[in-house]
């Protein structure tokens, strides 16, 4: 692992594997960097560099406590610092929350390239009426963290509906250590639901918004809302696939990922 320092001086660890251009991987929500594992070996012409995002773990002299409204700027920031600590232009490939981190970030650092699976933006009329952080924190307080991470899983990863939850996080990968990521969680989609969309996204890197059919109807739209808001990007939605895009499907999605930064 190695560690990039902030201005504040506190730290965040990556692990870089591979040599070539540096391909900084983003995870989302609730998935750490593990999340990336099946993707890596499709990218085998690039670095691959995968932070672990402040807050999830490898930061151990980070702030304890952040507020929702600075989760989005906390997390740009550590985007841009890696950035800046790499050599050359990066391209920034992120997933959900990480998808829209890497948007912002690229507002206002050098990049290459941003490739973002379905950014974590809520459209407007869904933002009204979205609750989850209030649901999850009201869960967390009265000590039940683990059903925190129940509702996330069904209002995001199975909107329509899943027969059985309890077999279904049997296989999920994190379950149950991301319950301690509860708190977190709560904080990051606070941050969701307060985050408009710009009618403009200043990005002067090309775009590539990913998406697929069998996710939530809310993030498809999102991602043509995001399309619209660059002046620079590409729109492909993949069928028969969810919100794991990434780590359901890799080879289908780095393929599409390979051909948008070697067509630009």
């Amino acid at each position: 692992m190695q560690t990039t320092r902030f201005a504040d001086g506190t730290q965040v660890a990556y692990e870089r594997r591979g040599d070539g251009q540096p391909l900084l991987l983003l995870h989302g929500g609730m998935a750490p960097r593990e999340y990336w594992e099946p993707v890596i070996p499709h990218f085998e012409g690039y670095a691959a560099v995968v932070p672990q995002r402040r807050g999830f773990g490898t930061c151990p002299d980070g702030p304890a406590e952040t507020s929702a409204d600075e989760v989005l700027e906390r997390e740009t920031e550590y985007v841009r610092a890696l950035a800046d600590d790499v050599d050359g232009d990066p391209v920034l490939f992120g997933h959900s929350y990480g998808a829209l981190t890497a948007i912002e970030a690229a507002t206002d650092v050098a990049v290459d390239a941003v490739v973002a699976y379905e950014p974590a933006v809520l459209p407007d009329d869904f933002r009204r009426q979205a609750d989850l952080a209030d649901r999850m924190e009201a869960l967390v307080d009265a000590g039940n963290p683990d059903e925190a991470i129940k509702r996330y899983v069904e209002m995001v990863l199975h909107p329509d509906g899943i027969d059985d939850l309890d077999a279904w996080l049997a296989e999920w990968p994190v379950w149950p250590d991301c319950v301690g990521l509860a708190e977190e969680v709560v904080r990051m989609n606070r941050s969701v639901e307060q985050y408009r969309l710009p009618d403009h996204l200043e990005v002067d890197a090309p775009v590539l918004v990913l998406t697929g059919t069998a996710g939530p109807d809310f993030l498809r739209t999102s991602a043509r809302d995001v399309h619209d808001a660059l002046s620079h990007s590409r729109l492909v939605e993949f069928d028969a696939i969810g919100h794991g895009g990434p780590s359901e499907a890799p080879g289908l999605i780095a393929a599409e990922v390979e051909a948008f930064i070697s067509g630009r």
